[in-house]
Parts: C-alpha cells; sequence; structure tokens
C-alpha cells in the first residue's frame, strides 16, 4: 500500500490480552502499528455498558483521555466496555470507519463493519462472518520466533507437540478427575516417544499447573510457567501437532492457523457456542479429540487474518469515496 494510503488505527479495548492481540494482529496485518488505547471505567457507569454513556473521568477533551485526539482513520474495536466508547467516538469523529469485532449485542454500536464468528448471529452486508478469530501468527513473526527458540528446542525428539494449556473460564472448570485425565494422556504421548513444548496461562488452576511442572522433569518436555519471555510463538512454529484446551476459542483458533492436526482437551462443562466453534473448524482443519479419539494428518492452515485486513482497507476505502460532502 502506497504510504499516502496508510491509515491511522487504534485498537480499542478494555485492555484483556484476548480481546486486545487479535485486533493489534488484523492492524499488522493492514501493515500498520497500531495505537492502542484502553478503557478503564468505573465500576457504576462499566455496569450499564455497553448501553449507557462513557465515564466523564475519560471525556475526550481531557488529557489521558482513551478518546483523545488526533481521531484515527480507522478504529477497531471489541469488549462491551470498548463499544461504549466506539459509540461516543463516531458521534465526535464520523470520518473514522469503525470496526467491530464479535457481536456487540446492541444495535446502536457505532460500527461501520462488524467482524462476527460464524457461531455469532449477526449477518447483513456490513458484517463478515469467520470461522476463527484474527491473530498475531504472521509467516514473519512465525519465522522470526521458529529462528529464536530452534537451537535450544532442537534436542528434543520429534514428534514435537505444543501444548496449550488454559484453565477455569465462565463456562469451564478443570476438576480433580479432568486434571488427572489431560496429564495422564500427556504421559502417554511422552511414553511412545514424542516430545512436549508445554505453556500455561493465567487462568491455568493450580492443581494443573504443578501436576505439568511435574511433568517437565522428564528430559522430553519444556514448560513455561508465565516467567520469562514468552516462547509461544516459537513452540506453535516448531510444533508437529498441537495439544489445546477448549476452554478458549481464541487458543484453539491459533493452534489451527499451523495447519497441523490440532487435539482438543475438554474439561468439564462447555457452551453451546464453542460447540459450534468446534463443529464449524472441523470442515476446515483437522481436529481430534484428547486424548481419546485423536485426528491425523496436516491440513490448509485456518487463518482469517490476511482476508480481514485487505476487506477493512477496502471498505474504509470506499467509506472515503462514499462519505458525503466529500469533494468529486
Amino acid at each position: 500500500m502506497q504510504e499516502a494510503l496508510r491509515p491511522s488505527v487504534w485498537v480499542l479495548t478494555d485492555g484483556k490480552a484476548g480481546d486486545e492481540q487479535p485486533l493489534v494482529g488484523l492492524a499488522e496485518a493492514m501493515g500498520v502499528t497500531p495505537i492502542v488505547r484502553r478503557v478503564h471505567p468505573r465500576a457504576a457507569f462499566a455496569w450499564l455498558m455497553p448501553w449507557g454513556p462513557i465515564d466523564p473521568k475519560d471525556a475526550p477533551n481531557r488529557k489521558d483521555s482513551p478518546l483523545a485526539q488526533p481521531w484515527p482513520d480507522i478504529c477497531l474495536a471489541t469488549g462491551r466496555r470498548a463499544i461504549a466508547y466506539l459509540r461516543k467516538l463516531k458521534t465526535l469523529s464520523p470520518e473514522t470507519f469503525c470496526v467491530i469485532f464479535k457481536d456487540p449485542r446492541i444495535r446502536g454500536h457505532g460500527g461501520d463493519l462488524l467482524i462476527v464468528q460464524r457461531h455469532d448471529k449477526p449477518r447483513g452486508e456490513n458484517v463478515i462472518a469467520v470461522t476463527t478469530a484474527p491473530n498475531r501468527l504472521s509467516p514473519q513473526r512465525l519465522a522470526e520466533a521458529r529462528a529464536a527458540v530452534e537451537a535450544s528446542k532442537a534436542s528434543l525428539p520429534r514428534p514435537r507437540i505444543t501444548v496449550l494449556a488454559g484453565g477455569d473460564s465462565r463456562h469451564h472448570r478443570f476438576t480433580e478427575a479432568d486434571i488427572k485425565r489431560f496429564v495422564t494422556g500427556l504421559e502417554r504421548k511422552i511414553e511412545s516417544g514424542s516430545s512436549l513444548m508445554i505453556t500455561t496461562s493465567r487462568r491455568t488452576p493450580l492443581a494443573l499447573a504443578e501436576a505439568l511442572q511435574t511433568l517437565s522433569t522428564h528430559k522430553q518436555v519444556r514448560l513455561w510457567d508465565g516467567r520469562g519471555q514468552n516462547p509461544l510463538l516459537g513452540y506453535l512454529a516448531l510444533a508437529d501437532e498441537i495439544i489445546v484446551t477448549g476452554d478458549s476459542t481464541n487458543m484453539v483458533g491459533e493452534a489451527a492457523a499451523l495447519g497441523v492436526p490440532v487435539q482438543v482437551f475438554h474439561p468439564s462443562g462447555g457452551h453451546r457456542k464453542i460447540e459450534s466453534f468446534l463443529a464449524a473448524l472441523s470442515k476446515e482443519a483437522t481436529i481430534g479429540r484428547f486424548p481419546d479419539a485423536p485426528a491425523t494428518g496436516n491440513h490448509t492452515p485456518v487463518n482469517s487474518t490476511p482476508m480481514l485486513a485487505s476487506e477493512i482497507l477496502a471498505r474504509w476505502q470506499r467509506f472515503l469515496r462514499d462519505r458525503p460532502g466529500r469533494p468529486s
């Protein structure tokens, strides 16, 4: 893209990594380093969002406001708190092209374009439905990450299996039986000759984290427990197979972007939207159920990010051409 046509882009969220990072990945795929704006309304105002007003402490004329000028050409937003601020931005700057990721569950959201996953309901001319969320797994970042960890992991025997361990969520709980089933399945992988590269998350329950720590004493296992630099990208880039817990559609979607078999572990609980997501993804990727029903064979990487980035830029340029009052 010519520099003159390169837009300024905000990423507007409440700061949760699972919301912010997919939008940063979208901006990067557009060839832009985004300006990250985070909203932190007080509880009384957050409770009313997305329907209510923004917190008065964040008035746009205040220096530290997340809506402080200069306003962007494009704003990428997600999350109910951010939607209230996006709606305010649109009233202040109608010329900003506003993109919302995930169903905002409100009609007066201020968005010019909605991007939803197929398990969400919105459809229409200004809606793009995709199977997986955008991500930051660009070929360049994966190659750089692979080079950074390849030497240190060269001693690990193949197949190398990346294990993405999430944790308790609104719809899932890792019971004692779940943890035993998960770890036993991983032990069997080691016994079969595989090596494991494991990452945990902030949601990983202590009992699971401790069990994985014990497992990491094996010479065929590497574990990142949250300390030091996160090797996740390198682990993904080196993976011959990925095991991921099914409590996060973002984690499962990122796993599917690598093109290797993905084995999903189902902790206790669940939700129809997650099941719908997995059903849709299974039509595009090799998805198994860990440890009972593994799937084999690589697939074409499933990654919506490049397409979405291109479509946003095309629609933004059309928005500029069609904007009322624009000189012909």
